[in-house]
């Protein structure tokens, strides 16, 4: 199946069919990451740069592995070492990059549209890897191959996305993911933490009572609260969003026997989940999304870049 997308920016430009693309490709890199020598030369002779103009760890750091293991040359760049800092224009700065002649820009920036914009004038393959509080599709990516491989499939799953829905731009790419590939989503929040406009985002349900919505749920996907972005005080207190909102050892038996706790990271323990749970053998698939996250990303940059059948399977 051809793969005809230049980028990765808005997730609802992506088919059912794109995306299971991008999930079978992960598995095949599965297989080189379980080598020894985990290194492929799929992408050598490629430039990638990676523009993160916003603090990231788990992001960052899995792009830069996924890199390394394709062979990609790459540049990182961002933050307080960029001309930016000395008032130089987004633009110009990426019409600066763009002049070494790379192939693509992984980009994270706390204002929405960046991405766009870089792709708008640069010519090179853009990946959004998070814009304010718009999208993130690589996190939506790395969840859906998550579940898909506990699941097997994903039509007809019932997820529950609970939290700081107004915040997230997790939610802005998950959402419609999970309904693209056929998922019934239920947004779960304090009324103070959901968005003005709920039903835009396209779930199927919206509701604040966590108690009446988890026993159906067979994905419980926890958000993250997000200190940072938070204006003013959405709720009393953290101990009383975790006795409502938390997912806690005391809310299991309220859970399907089979149902999958996910969530992004970095996990705020005894808030969104108590220890318990996070760590749950059977329910937990939270390390899972980590390693997730460097096969997607991995077949994403292959996916773009048209890489060779010849070096995937090297």
């Amino acid at each position: 199946m051809a793969f005809n997308h230049r980028h990765l920016i808005d997730i609802t430009e992506y088919s059912a069919d794109d995306i299971m693309l991008v999930l079978e490709t992960a598995v095949k890199f599965r297989e080189v990451n379980e080598r020894k020598i985990k290194k492929v030369p799929t992408l050598k002779g490629f430039t990638v740069v990676n523009m993160f103009n916003e603090p990231s760890t788990r992001t960052r750091s899995s792009f830069e592995i996924a890199e390394k293991r394709l062979s990609c040359d790459s540049l990182n760049f961002g933050g307080s070492s960029t001309s930016a800092v000395k008032g130089e224009s987004l633009v110009d700065t990426v019409e600066t990059l763009c002049s070494y002649k790379i192939d693509m820009v992984i980009v994270r920036d706390k204002h929405a549209g960046v991405p766009r914009l870089i792709a708008d004038v640069s010519g090179a393959h853009v990946i959004d890897a998070g814009d304010g509080k718009h999208q993130h599709p690589t996190q939506a990516l790395l969840d859906l191959y998550s579940i898909w491989e506990k699941k097997g499939d994903l039509a007809g799953l019932k997820v529950g996305v609970v939290g700081d829905i107004g915040h997230s731009r997790v939610c802005g790419s998950l959402i419609p993911a999970l309904k693209i590939m056929g998922c019934e989503v239920t947004v779960i929040a304090p009324p103070t933490l959901m968005p003005a406009r709920p039903d835009v985002l396209g779930a199927d349900h919206v509701t604040s009572n966590f108690d009446e919505a988890l026993p159906e749920l067979d994905v419980v996907y926890m958000l993250r609260i997000q200190r940072e972005r938070l204006e003013g005080a959405p709720y009393p207190s953290l101990r009383e969003y975790n006795q409502l909102f938390g997912l806690t050892k005391d809310r299991e038996p309220l859970m399907k026997p089979d149902a999958l706790i996910c969530h992004p990271g970095p996990i705020n323990r005894g808030v969104e989940l108590d220890s318990y749970m996070a760590d749950h053998p059977n329910r937990s698939v939270i390390l899972d999304q980590v390693y997730a996250g460097i096969l997607t990303r991995m077949a994403e940059m292959y996916l773009l870049l048209g890489g060779s059948e010849d070096g995937l399977t090297a």
